[in-house]
């Protein structure tokens, strides 16, 4: 009750708020002046974009310093050699030198933002405000997420599956997505051969297990798998991420619309999905929190809005992703029989 009645008064404030003279106005920073609670909405719109970002949950997190314009550098330490020479007493090692690598990445600032009319205020019944940040929250951590998907889905590191011969048994193996055809489906041996080429590679796990994010087209091809272990078969139910479906061997099963897609890609006309697995800082992403994500709302009567008919409620924000170690992630394309066609995205 006390949370519900908060969520009300502040809705109020704001409302109250985007009715009042243009004397309290955004400022150039984009943040508004007193009167609106902009904690209130400004968590709001992370608590919305948070369940989206499934793909930059798993990047490494780094932070955006402030005053370093459009890029941003950091740098990571290559993996160390294992040592199996005995030490000689009384005799120091040579010892070696740590090598960092450094990577520069411009920043991507997206945004968008919603008018909202006076009279639409004086009509609607619901929270205008409220609804508004909801919704761009999730389309916020949409967009953010669809951006990392993007660099992610286009690393060195593929595996393509195999074409299938029902007649004779036979796998053919594929080297690009052009030659696969409506057989090199996703599989189980595949997904468990994917585990083993980043374990060879010494790609470090999340928790002990590596990660999956595929298309829930792909999804239930896999599903129909009789090796699949679902999801109600955990023995730890209450950690499980949102969106997994599953695990197989060391590997956790996440599914989510936002798995990359090209059309026409195999076959001529046959659609070719990724389906994208990696272990521990595979790549880096920026946060949300800090200037890493904006709330923006105006007020009737700011800028030019002469008879105080314009409010808006907006977002904006800034994104990096990038691949620090192609060696600790891997790309399975395939093709789908749930949906063998489909849009790019």
């Amino acid at each position: 009750m006390k949370k519900l009645f908060k969520h009300v008064t502040d809705e109020i404030k704001l409302r109250l708020q985007l009715f009042a003279a243009n004397t309290n106005v955004t400022t150039d920073t984009g943040m508004a002046t007193e009167g609106i609670d902009k904690e209130f909405y400004k968590t709001k719109l992370l608590k919305f974009a948070e369940p989206e970002l499934v793909f930059s949950r798993f990047g490494k997190k780094i932070n955006i310093p402030q005053g370093t314009g459009n890029t941003i550098e950091f740098r990571y330490m290559d993996p160390l050699p294992v040592i199996t020479q005995d030490l000689t007493e009384g005799v120091t090692p040579n010892g070696r030198k740590a090598v960092f690598r450094k990577i520069t990445e411009e920043l991507h600032q997206i945004g968008d933002w919603i008018s909202v009319s006076d009279k639409l205020q004086l009509e609607a019944i619901d929270p205008i405000v409220s609804e508004i940040t909801g919704a761009q929250g999730r389309q916020a951590g949409k967009s953010f997420d669809t951006l990392v998907r993007d660099v992610v889905s286009a690393g060195t590191n593929v595996l393509y599956s195999p074409n299938y011969n029902a007649a004779t048994g036979v796998y053919t193996e594929n080297v690009a997505r052009a030659t696969m055809d409506a057989t090199a489906k996703i599989s189980v041996d595949t997904l468990l051969n994917a585990a083993a080429i980043l374990e060879g590679q010494d790609a470090p796990t999340i928790d002990g297990e590596y990660i999956c994010v595929m298309h829930p087209y792909v999804a239930c091809d896999l599903e129909k798998s009789p090796e699949w272990q679902d999801i109600q078969r955990y023995v730890h139910p209450e950690k499980i991420y949102k969106g997994e479906i599953g695990s197989i061997g060391n590997i956790r099963v996440i599914k989510n619309t936002r798995a990359k897609i090209w059309a026409n890609a195999a076959s001529s006309t046959l659609s070719v999905y990724a389906t994208m697995i990696f272990g521990q800082d595979a790549y880096a992403v920026t946060e949300l929190e800090g200037a890493g994500l904006e709330h923006i709302v105006k007020p009737l009567g700011a800028g030019d809005d002469p008879l105080n008919q314009r409010a808006s409620v907006g977002w904006k924000g800034f994104r990096l992703a990038k691949i620090l170690i192609q060696q600790y992630l891997l790309r399975i394309e395939s093709t789908c029989g749930t949906m063998p066609t489909a849009n790019a995205n």
